[in-house]
């Protein structure tokens, strides 16, 4: 990889030349970038990707050699970990000699953009000023505590509000919810296949068989998109495989994203009954692009996505679900997609993540006055 050395110099004076950034996006290897099959992280990375490329903007995306992007991509790993069918495998080493090129290649950039939770923290600690990184996961881990007392230098990126609970003095500079590219889901379904659906993973904390309990006592078909982490699995055997035999069940597995958006548009509503801190949950915009309603149990984000009686219903248990379900006919599926579009867009996750990677930009180049393409001031501009 033909990259300058960079371990505490300045990168070139950023947009010097106008309005565009060099920025790089640094994404996990566990799944391409977009995911074949399922994949919350990778995926946003990649509507990311893209709609920065789009915009104008000069990005390269370090991830897997199988990733499909607009950017220029820099090959982690020729094939994404989990679809690997490889006996040996290292997840740490190939992360590691990852981030190594990235280290080697950070004289190229305005901004490194890490979505790699905290694996680059001890390398990255002379130019952290101008990295950013979005933490996508849990964070009511006490050992992740200490990790962040112990890197303060970071600036870091929630997905929402209710996120930073755990960690309220950490080095917050923005919260910025995900968002999904208009073209990818054209229209608002008609909910016409009748059933509820469930998509995500088959685990406790995501609770599917809430999810069971509440179409049965509905009356109503369910359908199950999900995949089954190795974690999961004694879960799945225990507990959710005797009761996906029930005929009101219709177990679906693993969708591609045509095959999940397709369940979507026909479904009477997504049911979200999590049982944990949930960072984000991008299957209810997901829902929600498609004009779906979603009932969803009062955790983590979900008043932060979920706009009551427009765009669905927040509960706090299953008597709760199932009194929603009988409310669905009062929610409009053109009003659901109308308020995705206000919210939840690709091009808007992008447009304020520009804002923080110009804020850094401007720390780091202090004397520099950021124009558009026009000569308007960055500031004063209305987009990028």
């Amino acid at each position: 990889m033909d990259c300058a050395i960079a371990t505490g110099g300045k990168a070139r004076a950023a947009n010097s030349a106008g309005a565009s950034l060099r920025i790089a996006q640094v994404a996990p290897l566990f799944e391409s970038v977009p995911p074949r099959l399922y994949g919350g992280t990778e995926r946003v990375v990649a509507y990311l990707t893209d709609t920065l490329v789009e915009l104008g903007h000069d990005v390269t995306l370090f991830a897997s050699g199988d990733s499909l992007t607009r950017a220029k991509l820099r090959s982690g790993r020729a094939r994404a970990l989990r679809l690997d069918d490889s006996p040996l495998k290292s997840d740490l080493a190939c992360h590691l000699s990852m981030l190594h090129d990235v280290r080697r290649c950070g004289g190229d950039f305005d901004v490194i953009h890490f979505h790699t939770d905290i694996l680059h923290l001890p390398l990255f600690e002379a130019t952290a000023a101008r990295t950013l990184t979005t933490l996508h996961g849990r964070l009511d881990l006490p050992d992740l505590h200490d990790v962040f007392r112990r890197w303060p230098m970071y600036p870091l990126v929630s997905i929402s509000n209710d996120q930073r609970r755990p960690m309220p003095n950490a080095n917050w500079i923005a919260t910025v919810a995900h968002g999904l590219p208009l073209e990818l889901y054209p229209k608002a379904g008609d909910g016409a296949g009748g059933y509820l659906a469930f998509v995500g993973r088959v685990a406790q904390e995501k609770r599917p068989d809430r999810a069971i309990r509440i179409a049965q006592r509905v009356g109503m078909q369910l359908k199950i998109a999900a995949k089954v982490d190795p974690a999961d699995a004694r879960y799945f055997n225990e507990v959710i495989e005797p009761l996906i035999d029930e005929p009101h069940v219709e177990f679906l597995g693993e969708l591609s994203e045509a095959e999940k958006r397709t369940l979507l548009e026909g479904a009477r509503a997504l049911l979200f009954p999590i049982d944990w801190p949930e960072p984000f949950g991008l299957v209810m915009i997901e829902a929600m692009a498609c004009g779906t309603p979603v009932i969803a149990f009062n955790r983590g984000s979900v008043p932060e996505v979920i706009d009551e009686g427009v765009t669905g219903f927040i509960v706090e248990d299953e008597t709760g679900a199932i009194g929603a379900v009988d409310r669905l006919a009062h929610v409009s599926r053109a009003g659901v997609r109308t308020r995705f579009e206000e919210r939840f867009t690709a091009r808007r996750m992008a447009l304020d993540y520009l804002s923080v990677y110009r804020s850094l930009a401007e720390v780091h180049a202090p004397h520099l006055r950021l124009v558009s393409d026009e000569g308007i001031p960055v500031a004063a501009a209305s987009g990028s």
